[in-house]
């Protein structure tokens, strides 16, 4: 039996585990093996149907009935509030092909230096806290030898303090639902962090008038990242399995890999993602020479990939073509979907992104948003493309929280479910 934390109320506690057992009860319904058993076969490319996520969602215009308003006073307990706050929220209004899991994870204290370089920006605040901001970035390298201040980061695991945060996580939730210890996914770009640390115009330019200055850039990063992964592999800190992977259903019959040990997992027991959101405007070629090639040692690592966000896919297939263990192609709003569905074929998860734009304009048009996702289904069937529709980077429903709810409901019909 778990100690009582002296350091939180029982009134914090009372609050989370009432807000637990209703997650815990949505959690056992049957519809949740059903929806895991729908993934999987969406990820094994034999879907029954298309499958739907909404995810990134701009929480902040949605607390009309104050059913988000966080209540505990313990800063750790608002954490899981929040959490199970907007999962019962989803639940209720736009659940779509959502799982809920029977088990509360607690994040293992991990730490990570990074690469050493604190972003230097100036921010416009566009609407209250959560809100998305506008970033102006300053670019901190003019040249190969600001290369130097990319360092290799260093991961650390505070055994204690992860001890800890399970012994509060027992007296908490022990009788509601387990706890279990939980890894990291490592999120893994090149060109993210480029971007903050040079502003997407200064990389840019430097692919063009310092190339080596930008080769040694993407190799050291790259070089940082097998780094970090050896580390998480050999101190046991990657999660043992995924059920997002980039705001989609992570759920396979083909991960962990052979001679998985829970207690050590491999980075080929998990999926990861890849992206390169700049390089939508640069030429197959170079998207090659900087980013797969550099990428490829990483993803030749890993179970499963999937690949790409905003950055329209549908003209270098050749070359996402090339990474190991590719599974699913993200084909952005800015993609040509005729183009990509003939190229992705039934060889990988056509995974559109539906306009977010959709739900933020002045009036909501349902007939737009069932003619959008009907024709990509229909491209989908002539090319025999296993499909997911993701709606995500919703920065704003023009504070009309219902137009989610409108938006799942057509889907899900488009989607046959």
């Amino acid at each position: 039996m778990a100690l009582k934390n002296e350091a939180v109320k029982e009134s914090d506690r009372s609050i989370l585990r009432e807000l637990a057992q209703k997650v815990a009860e949505i959690a056992a319904l049957p519809v949740q093996e059903e929806k895991k058993r729908l993934w999987r076969r969406l990820n094994g490319l034999f879907p029954e149907r298309p499958m739907v996520c909404i995810d990134q969602i701009c929480w902040n215009e949605l607390n009309t009935s104050g059913e988000l308003t966080l209540r505990c006073e313990d800063s750790e307990c608002r954490v899981y509030e929040d959490n199970f706050r907007k999962i019962l929220y989803q639940w209720k209004n736009f659940p779509v092909d959502m799982v809920v899991e029977p088990v509360i994870k607690v994040e293992k204290a991990i730490t990570n230096t990074g690469f050493g370089i604190s972003t230097q920006e100036e921010t416009l605040l566009t609407e209250g806290k959560e809100a998305i901001l506008s970033h102006k970035f300053i670019n901190q390298f003019q040249s190969i030898d600001d290369v130097e201040k990319i360092k290799t980061p260093m991961i650390n695991h505070d055994s204690a303090e992860t001890k800890r945060r399970m012994e509060k996580a027992a007296w908490l939730f022990d009788g509601i639902m387990p706890q279990r210890e939980e890894g990291l996914s490592p999120y893994l770009s090149i060109w993210d962090p480029i971007a903050n640390w040079m502003s997407v115009e200064g990389a840019l330019y430097g692919l063009v008038d310092q190339p080596d200055m930008m080769h040694a850039m993407a190799k050291k990063i790259a070089d940082g990242y097998l780094s970090m992964l050896d580390q998480l592999e050999e101190q046991g800190l990657l999660c043992r399995s995924q059920a997002l992977i980039h705001c989609t259903g992570a759920f396979t019959d083909e991960l962990p890999a052979e001679f998985f040990n829970p207690q050590k997992p491999r980075t080929k027991d998990i999926w990861m993602f890849g992206l390169a959101q700049m390089f939508s405007t640069v030429s197959p070629a170079m998207f090659e020479e900087y980013e797969i090639n550099y990428m490829m040692p990483i993803f030749k690592r890993f179970g499963l990939v999937y690949y790409g966000c905003c950055d329209p896919l549908d003209g270098k297939m050749n070359e996402v073509r090339k990474i190991p263990g590719l599974r699913k192609i993200s084909m952005s709003p800015w993609a040509d979907r005729e183009r990509g569905g003939a190229e992705i074929g039934a060889d990988y998860v056509f995974s559109c992104k539906p306009n977010p734009a959709y739900v933020a304009t002045t009036k909501f048009d349902e007939d737009l948003v069932r003619k959008d996702l009907s024709g990509v289904k229909e491209i989908c069937r002539k090319n025999n493309c296993p499909l997911e529709f993701i709606l995500k980077d919703i920065s704003t429903v023009n504070h009309e929280p219902r137009r989610l709810n409108q938006w799942a409901k057509i889907a899900m019909e488009v989607a046959g479910a």
